[in-house]
């Protein structure tokens, strides 16, 4: 085997190697240290890579690989714009055969623009080392590896934009229920499952009913992705027109199922109604197949609402039992999906205990409640969707 066959069968091998090692996450920080690390190996030198967030913003440094300060003398390169590359002296680069490499101009430091052909650069690859100048198969790879890795740097970015704007459209909708009566006091929060989800089906909701009562609900459609999220809408848009009619929450439930059931191709929910009367200090609840609410007294101790539980909602069965039990200005009532809780490989009973051991501070308001439970239950990193709704009736100012 000649010197150059030897050349291009290294060339060869580096460019299969880029292919199973670079771009396997979606992560643009991962995606560059694998390209450094490749880099270093194949070129035996030091590799940094810069990225830049949005065109002529600051370049920030993601990723060094190889001998620190191998061949670091002379002036480091500026970043690369378009498909050019730059060098910090114009040394020829020559093949395998001694050959000069046409047009291609090499040095002990070396840098290529992360960017596919025709794309605007996402960033700057840079190779310093010692020794003699880069040969023209290894200016080769180099080039080759860091438009792959822009390709999935590409498809990061975009994957990244679509899922932010489909988690702002969820936290809108979420984000927007009707406003109770001024004689409750509310507070809510939602959290995506895990850091790469889409939208879900976890929502909450408050309507105003006649007499200065308010209705909460929260609910949790079965699945996640976008169908869970359209099913979460069409759940809200019913409930909201079936609650006007100022129905008991049992026969909210009753005639929302019956609605929900006559769709098939709605996925079924779990919900939890509760009708707060600050008049009259008291909150009755209607269950379809979701967790018990808490509530939290003026000493921070917490308690779970014993309740019958119903089939969830969109089976057309029914069977939902109305539960009454006072709520008074000092104490804070939450309501919550499953998500808050529940833990993989953990009974729902030990899940539900850890909510009821909690101690909060004295007379927690229900924004305090919330940001505590989130974080107390480490809701932030939690596998489901979270939606927890915190509600307290405001005392009445005496004579």
């Amino acid at each position: 085997m000649t010197e150059r066959d030897e050349a291009l069968l290294t060339r060869a091998r580096a460019l299969e190697q880029a292919i199973g090692e670079i771009g396997t996450t979606l992560d643009e920080t991962t995606t560059c240290r694998e390209l450094a690390s490749l880099l270093a190996r194949h070129l035996h030198g030091s590799v940094t890579v810069d990225l830049l967030d949005e065109p002529g913003g600051p370049i920030r440094r993601v990723a060094l690989a190889g001998a620190a300060g191998a061949g670091i003398g002379s002036t480091a390169p500026t970043a690369a714009t378009g498909g050019g590359r730059t060098a910090t002296r114009s040394d020829k680069a020559t093949g395998g055969s001694g050959t000069p490499a046409s047009g291609v101009d090499t040095a002990t430091s070396l840098a290529v623009p992360l960017a596919v052909p025709g794309g605007r650069p996402m960033g700057t690859v840079i190779v310093r080392r010692g020794g003699p100048g880069f040969s023209a198969d290894e200016v080769a790879v180099l080039q080759h590896v860091a438009r792959l890795a822009a390709r999935h740097l590409g498809h990061a970015r975009r994957l990244a934009a679509t899922e932010d704007t489909a988690l702002h459209l969820q936290r809108a909708l979420v984000a927007e229920p009707g406003r109770p009566h001024p004689n409750l006091e509310v507070a809510g929060g939602y959290l995506p499952a895990g850091p790469r989800a889409l939208v879900g089906g976890d929502w909450f909701e408050t309507v105003r009913l006649h007499y200065g009562r308010s209705l909460l609900v929260v609910g949790d459609v079965m699945g996640h992705g976008l169908d869970a999220a359209v099913d979460m809408n069409a759940y809200r848009a019913a409930l909201r027109e079936v609650a006007s009619t100022d129905l008991p929450p049992h026969r909210v439930l009753r005639h929302l199922d019956s609605v929900v059931a006559e769709d098939d191709a709605r996925r079924p929910a779990t919900c939890l109604l509760v009708q707060v009367d600050p008049s009259r200090s008291t909150a009755t609840f209607a269950n379809a197949g979701h967790l018990p609410p808490a509530v939290f007294g003026a000493d921070g101790s917490a308690e779970l609402v014993d309740l019958p539980v119903g089939p969830p909602l969109g089976t057309g069965v029914g069977g939902y039992e109305p539960t009454t039990r006072p709520l008074t200005p000092d104490e804070t009532l939450l309501i919550f999906t499953d998500g808050l809780v529940e833990r993989r490989g953990e009974d729902i009973d030990v899940s539900l205990a850890r909510l009821a051991a909690l101690r909060l501070p004295g007379d927690c308001g229900p924004e305090r409640v919330v940001e505590e439970v989130l974080r107390r239950l480490d809701a932030h990193h939690a596998e489901d969707d979270v939606a927890v709704l915190a509600a307290r009736v405001r005392a009445r100012p005496g004579p």
